[in-house]
């Protein structure tokens, strides 16, 4: 097997990707868990709506979780595109999130009642609340951002 020089590049950059999503995935999950200890998480479409409508300077991080199930849910969809272009305009970093079951464990586990709408989930910018996984999910997102990739989509752990 001969391999050109940009082949072997191509496939360094690809894992170098798949390292650089799995560790995103990784702090995406402990900034969750810790949020929530905290009772930092704004969990559901319309609760986030309301918290950056009145105070987006409140919001660090913004994650978007769907799947196949919720892919032609036009609201949703329409939803997701206006509180993109709110965290656009707000500075905040965004990601999706493809296991909404998953997502909404790792929010809402020991809640008694109907499961959260996970669909949306942001995390406070609250001055006192400093995070290594807030750090390393913003370069993430910045990282993505250099290689026009402006919503990068993150896998949580397995269980």
């Amino acid at each position: 097997i001969t391999m050109t020089l940009e082949e072997i590049r191509g496939q360094e950059n690809a894992m170098e990707h798949v390292d650089r999503v799995q560790s995103a995935g990784a702090a995406l999950q402990e900034l969750l868990v810790a949020a929530k200890k905290q009772e930092y998480l704004t969990v559901g479409v319309y609760e986030s709506a309301k918290v950056m409508n009145v105070d987006p300077d409140s919001v660090a991080f913004c994650v978007l979780a769907t799947d196949e199930e919720y892919e032609c849910d036009i609201a949703l969809q329409i939803h997701f595109t206006l509180i993109q272009a709110f965290c656009f305009d707000n500075d905040i970093n965004v990601v999706r999130v493809n296991d909404i079951e998953r997502l909404a464990d790792l929010v809402s586990a020991g809640e008694s009642g109907e499961p959260k709408d996970a669909h949306c989930i942001l995390s406070p910018s609250a001055n006192p609340w400093k995070d290594p996984a807030l750090d390393k999910l913003s370069l993430f997102c910045e990282e993505s951002r250099s290689v026009y990739d402006w919503v990068p989509t993150i896998t949580l752990p397995e269980r």
